[in-house]
């Protein structure tokens, strides 16, 4: 059967800026970040002793404790990479606007100049396709939960540790005899997984990356049209957002499950954007997206909101808004109730929901925590000590919450997308963990808030400083620190260039004039 031209000239398209990408110097320094940085995860920082890696590693003579050198040297020298040719990618101001030469700002022109951004991910995501996961057990974690699911054992109520071998032995120590958190539809996936892969434990581990890419595919497909539907710049959203390294190295790299919740929350904002009342649609996607992570839910009673804001507080206008934003809640709640009782699974998540806190990481305020609990040490309250954490935990559960309540009564009414990407980044920071991954979910829709130019330097830096903190991380696991605080000193250097060689901040004059049927996240 002849294809239609449309079809075949579409293909022909998305070929070619496939193939313009592997032209440019910037993404082939990309590829070759992404290639350094999967040889160089081959070390012990994350790889588990009984990976099959372990074995082809020694037959070439890379075990010793100069591969850690080495290997950690190598994710080193990627980061910088891969930041520096993100950093070349970035959009610049229209000529008209710059007061430089523009021969000399072209290496900012990068997603101006037409190369999408699509296909500069598809370039620099392939050396992690089957590379083991990356900065992070948690696809391990994964593989021996849908383990557990294969021998008829919930995650709500055992643990990989119950089962003793192979799966379990990949699993971080801190994490084997934990019950999950993760949603029931996250758990039915790695159970399939596990099963297509005949049950094998590395490649369980690997392919939990198919969820991921397809949620990696959905941000990459949609969040320019969105950001355009809701007139902002797409050229902005497509570099901060899509190319963005954490999304490159936490979603596609490390696998983790909150890709497929960020794919399907975009999904749903893209849908919400359509017509009056596709937000029900996207409704029944965020309470698929919810049923992968629990937090999605926020995205839910935004979803009215965007095309129909709230013109003022006055009763007319207050109840038919506030009855779309629970309506959409309600669509999304029964289809995560839906999915919950479908697959069997139930809520024992819910008894779980502590988990991720156990571990101490730079949430800030566990590092609150841990400076007051040196403080007391001094003074000799060792009693105190102990429940010092713990309690400055709670607090920042607390603060989240109110900051919640308060970005719902300011924002959400007539800014609902500021309201979810400030309201998604006041719970990462005030959540007992903190991982770059976590930061994501706000950072992946900055570029849609009007309020945007303000926040790009600060974005930037954090996006820069959260990725050499996995980097160090990395470095201390392979006893190199050293390297790493060399790394953070060399990309520090790096932003100031960039910073100096771009020149005038981003402002409101690059956004684009908002479409004449959509309804703008107003100031």
């Amino acid at each position: 059967m002849k294809q239609p031209v449309g079809w075949r000239r579409g293909i022909h398209v998305k070929w070619c800026a496939y193939l313009r990408a592997w032209r440019s110097r910037a993404v082939l320094e990309g590829l070759v970040a992404t290639i350094l940085i999967t040889a160089g995860s081959l070390t012990p920082a994350y790889l588990p002793l009984n990976s099959p890696w372990w074995s082809r590693l020694d037959k070439a003579g890379l075990g010793g404790s100069t591969w850690r050198v080495v290997g950690t040297l190598l994710v080193l020298v990627g980061v910088g990479l891969l930041v520096d040719s993100w950093l070349r990618l970035r959009p610049g101001r229209e000529p008209e606007d710059v007061t430089k030469p523009v021969t000399k700002r072209r290496h900012f022109k990068g997603i101006r100049a037409g190369l999408h951004p699509w296909a500069v991910l598809g370039v620099w995501g392939l050396p992690f396709l089957v590379a083991p996961p990356i900065f992070s057990h948690d696809a391990y974690s994964y593989a021996a939960q849908g383990w557990l699911l294969e021998n008829g054992i919930s995650p709500y109520e055992g643990y990989p540790g119950l089962l003793p071998g192979a799966f379990a032995d990949q699993v971080a120590q801190e994490w084997r005899y934990t019950k999950t958190p993760y949603g029931p539809l996250a758990l039915v996936v790695q159970r399939l997984i596990v099963h297509l892969t005949g049950d094998n434990p590395y490649w369980s581990a690997v392919f939990m990356r198919i969820p991921a890419l397809l949620g990696v595919i959905a941000i990459g497909l949609l969040m320019s049209r969105v950001a355009r539907k809701v007139g902002r710049d797409p050229h902005f959203a497509a570099w901060f957002s899509i190319l963005n390294p954490i999304l490159v190295v936490d979603f596609i790299g490390g696998a983790h499950n909150d890709s497929l919740m960020m794919g399907l929350a975009v999904v749903g904002l893209w849908l919400a954007c359509m017509t009056s009342w596709s937000w029900l649609v996207g409704a029944v996607l965020v309470g698929a997206a919810a049923a992968v992570k629990q937090p999605a839910f926020l995205v839910a009673v935004a979803l009215p909101l965007i095309r129909h804001p709230m013109k003022s507080w006055y009763p007319r206008d207050l109840f038919p808004a506030f009855g779309r934003a629970v309506g959409s809640l309600a669509v999304s709640v029964a289809v995560f109730a839906g999915i919950s009782w479908a697959s069997g699974l139930g809520f024992g998540w819910y008894h779980a929901v502590d988990v991720p806190g156990m571990v101490l990481t730079v949430s800030p305020f566990t590092l609150i925590g841990m400076g007051v609990r040196i403080v007391l040490g001094l003074f000799g309250a060792h009693q105190a000590v102990v429940a010092v954490i713990p309690i400055a935990q709670a607090i920042g559960v607390l603060v989240g919450a109110a900051l919640l309540v308060i970005m719902a009564i300011r924002l959400l009414p007539r800014k609902p997308l500021s309201f979810l990407s400030l309201g998604f980044l006041a719970v990462a920071l005030c959540a007992p963990a903190l991982h770059s991954w976590y930061v994501l979910w706000g950072v992946l829709l900055l570029p849609l808030i009007d309020e945007a130019a303000r926040y790009v330097r600060p974005a930037v830096w954090a996006t820069v400083i959260l990725l050499s903190f996995d980097a160090v991380n990395l470095s201390w696991r392979n006893s190199s620190v050293a390297l790493g605080v060399a790394l953070v000193l060399v990309l520090a250097a790096r932003m100031v260039w960039h910073e100096r060689s771009l020149g005038q901040r981003w402002t409101h004059k690059d956004l684009p004039v908002p479409h004449r049927h959509t309804t703008p996240d107003r100031s």
